[in-house]
């Protein structure tokens, strides 16, 4: 499949850096104090975005690539939440209808945000959100944006690999939360061209290591959402793509897994010290630097904070433990 499958390349991510710049946050780097010195820490904040997470970047430069008539016929996607607030609010900003297909376990606090963006929510079990948004396709005529598996989702998602190579041109390692793998794909793509010596590792949870099972296999692996719904990681339950894994097979080089007393210390840590408020998704690369941090090579890491949307009592919870 790699073979054959043109990749997204750096002209791409350029292109879409271009297309999404006066609408999104140019997202900053913020050094963690409390990082190894050996591999001084710096924190890439995606849970700052306006829908707190890095999928507004995807998701703008998707539905700005499509054309007039597409657009007209409105979008849908489906997502267990991030990607659905970010479709929901670039729909909005194009004047577009919006429907989301989400699982019928999404947090609240996401169904409530996407709503409140202009998304009409449609729920559904996990294992039926893909084929109810062809259904909605065949109906409606709607364009249909993919959470992750689609070209200009990762040309998006891989702007944040420009932003932090400017601010951190030293960067030894980065580490990127995966579940899709949009967000790796194309962070990998946009690094790996401009500094091959870089390390890109992916960070994901063991309960949903679909992704680092792939790679120490040397082919896609799918899991069941029996398995990966296992994980309090609720943004990263979603099994890497095919087009995706293209990317991933490619450009990146190697994959960390965390369990779930690491991701929980993560948002624990980030909030109490670097006073970033994290979901447990977002939280994952974080958790791969405290658990793993003696593996990487000697010199800067940054760690992409990917969202922020947290449901409120269980960010209490962790807090207390």
């Amino acid at each position: 499949m790699a073979e054959e499958t043109a990749l997204v390349t750096l002209d791409d991510v350029r292109a879409a850096a271009t297309r999404i710049a006066d609408r999104v946050l140019r997202t900053p780097l913020v050094p963690a104090a409390w990082g190894d010195e050996a591999h001084p820490l710096w924190l890439k904040p995606e849970n700052l975005q306006v829908i707190g997470a890095f999928k507004i970047r995807g998701a703008l430069n998707a539905i700005g690539a499509l054309d007039e008539v597409a657009r007209a016929r409105g979008v849908v996607t489906h997502s267990s939440g991030n990607h659905a607030q970010a479709v929901a609010l670039a729909a909005r900003e194009y004047g577009l209808k919006a429907t989301i297909v989400m699982p019928e376990q999404a947090p609240e606090v996401k169904l409530d945000a996407t709503r409140a963006l202009g998304g009409e929510v449609v729920l559904v079990p996990p294992a039926e959100r893909e084929s109810r948004v062809a259904e909605l396709v065949a109906e409606h005529g709607y364009a249909y944006v993919p959470p992750f598996d689609h070209p200009d989702i990762i040309a998006g998602q891989g702007t944040i690999g420009l932003e932090l190579l400017a601010d951190l041109p030293d960067v030894a390692t980065v580490l990127v939360p995966v579940s899709g793998g949009g967000l790796l794909s194309g962070v990998a793509t946009a690094v790996k061209a401009l500094r091959p010596n870089v390390r890109v590792l992916g960070c994901e949870p063991e309960l949903a290591g679909d992704t680092a099972e792939s790679f120490r296999l040397g082919e896609r692996r799918v899991w069941p959402v029996e398995q990966t719904y296992r994980t309090m990681a609720d943004a990263l339950r979603v099994c890497v793509g095919e087009l995706t894994w293209a990317h991933i097979r490619e450009r990146v080089d190697g994959v960390l897994t965390v369990t779930e007393d690491e991701i929980a210390e993560a948002v624990r840590v980030l909030a109490t010290r670097s006073r970033l408020v994290a979901e447990p998704g977002g939280a994952v690369a974080v958790a791969a630097y405290l658990a793993h941090a003696g593996e990487l090579d000697h010199g800067p890491v940054v760690a992409v904070v990917s969202g922020g949307n947290i449901d409120p009592a269980l960010l209490a919870s962790l807090l207390a433990t």
